[in-house]
């Protein structure tokens, strides 16, 4: 399941070039873009910054992923968890250092580009449109099959298609969840969460009942464990922490920026970390990790976990309320795409014809909504929600190493600031971040590497056109 419904909005004004408007992909709409002189008021504490970051990332986030990574792990989630949550660590640490430089741009564009170079910020820029572009698809897979779970007399294609054109009505429509409509679905989510919780603990206390050399199987189970489809399902696991990096973008409204924005980012991933830990590890116990789930209900295994737990009252609270956050996570990341590609259009680096054009009505940029539509249906269809998720991790990783890489050229080059470990944190967020991602699945590694090589071509066609443009 996906976090972008707090995901980072795109900057529609446009710019000169390609860069300056990618380099806004990670900006907030600010409320006060008519008066720049003015400035934001810095009245955000950390503790609103945490509160701001659990919203983005939710949470129930590791419950749409649940059932693919025990799968592909072999059980051992909890630990999948951990380990994707010490990479985000350290990375978290190089996206706060890097907000203390560029604290109005809050993206992994910008920072790679102005630090290593523009051609590779232009690759991780392309590599976070994948992004924008697979998190409505993976919604709008998993909705359909939660959608499946309540109504099965009508078949997946038919819920796939009508969960697409809502998402691409809705958008043309302009219609966007407020800040704090979010808020109250988180808190609503936190609320369902520590009901299933406790309805766990019930039934492993009164069903269950472990003897105590169960109660470590969760982390490591000498049966089923292997290196390498546990660090596969870590791979995938790190979804679990997407969208941490759009506490960046509050750099201009928070006390304090050069301290709170790095530790609000840490600490996020930190909560987010521990208790996506508690929630998989009270659904190993009830459903062991050495039974795996059948491929009609992977997608949902959490939901089937709470019918377990909860019965039928459980698994209709708990699927309702996932299939909600991933209606609004699918709504907000089409239009996130669909604005994206706006910018790119209007900045050039994009046929601008097609893609910078707004609808004279409506002022949405329905010719990206409409193809941000189609890609989701095609998308729906040709993926499953594991590959979608590998594929999606794919372009995020490009992100986190190379805010990691300008973050270590930044502080042992070229900063005067004191830091601790300069090197040694980046490095390691650069490493952990490498190995992760040579573990994704071969089929996303060569789906991912095309898109890049597309990405490339595009960038150096659409150069040479601005060159004839003005050699003529």
């Amino acid at each position: 399941m996906s976090r972008r419904q707090g995901g980072r909005p795109v900057d529609t004004t446009g710019g000169n070039n390609g860069r300056e408007t990618l380099a806004r992909m990670g900006q907030l709409e600010s409320k006060v873009r008519d008066k720049p002189d003015d400035g934001l008021k810095r009245s955000l504490k950390l503790w609103h910054l945490i509160a701001y970051g659990i919203i983005i990332i939710q949470p129930t986030a590791p419950m749409g992923i649940y059932g693919v990574v025990s799968n592909v792990a072999r059980g051992h989630v909890v630990t999948a968890i951990l380990l994707a949550m010490i990479a985000m660590l350290f990375t978290a640490v190089s996206y706060g250092r890097m907000a203390r430089i560029y604290p109005s741009a809050g993206s992994a564009y910008t920072y790679v580009g102005k630090e290593l170079h523009p051609l590779f910020g232009y690759v991780v820029g392309w590599s976070m449109l994948l992004d924008y572009i697979l998190n409505p698809i993976i919604c709008a897979i998993w909705c359909s099959a939660a959608a499946v779970n309540i109504l099965p007399q009508v078949p997946f294609a038919a819920w796939a298609v009508s969960f697409v054109i809502v998402f691409t009505a809705l958008n043309l429509r302009g219609v966007q969840t407020s800040g704090r409509v979010n808020a109250l679905l988180a808190l609503a989510m936190s609320i369902v969460v520590v009901f299933f919780l406790a309805e766990a603990v019930r039934y492993i206390a009164l069903v269950v009942r472990p003897v105590p050399g169960l109660w470590l199987l969760p982390f490591y189970d000498p049966r089923t464990f292997s290196p390498n489809r546990l660090y596969r399902g870590t791979s995938i696991a790190v979804l679990t922490y997407i969208g941490f990096d759009g506490i960046s973008t509050m750099s201009e409204e928070v006390e304090n920026p050069r301290r709170n924005i790095m530790f609000a980012t840490v600490l996020t991933c930190f909560i987010i970390g521990i208790l996506s830990s508690i929630e998989v590890y009270a659904a190993q116990l009830v459903w062991p990790g050495r039974i795996p789930f059948a491929p009609e209900i992977v997608d949902t295994a959490f939901v089937q976990i709470a019918l377990r737990v909860g019965g039928k009252f459980l698994f209709h609270l708990l699927n309702a309320t996932l299939l909600i956050a991933n209606m609004g996570s699918g709504i907000a990341a089409q239009f996130g795409a669909a604005r994206l590609l706006y910018a790119m259009g209007r900045g050039n680096s994009l046929p601008r014809r097609f893609f910078g054009a707004l609808d004279p009505r409506s002022a949405v940029p329905k010719n990206n909504v409409l193809l941000v539509g189609l890609c989701t249906l095609g998308g729906a269809f040709l993926l499953t929600y594991e590959r979608g998720a590998e594929l999606l991790n794919f372009g995020a990783f490009i992100a986190f190493m190379g805010v990691n890489a300008a973050a270590l050229v930044h502080y042992k080059f070229r900063s005067q600031e004191k830091v601790i470990f300069p090197v040694l944190m980046p490095l390691c967020g650069l490493l952990v971040s490498a190995f992760i991602w040579l573990h994704l699945s071969h089929s996303a590694q060569l789906l991912g590497t095309a898109w890049i090589a597309a990405g490339l071509l595009i960038y150096v066609l659409m150069r040479r056109e601005r060159d004839r443009v003005i050699a003529a």
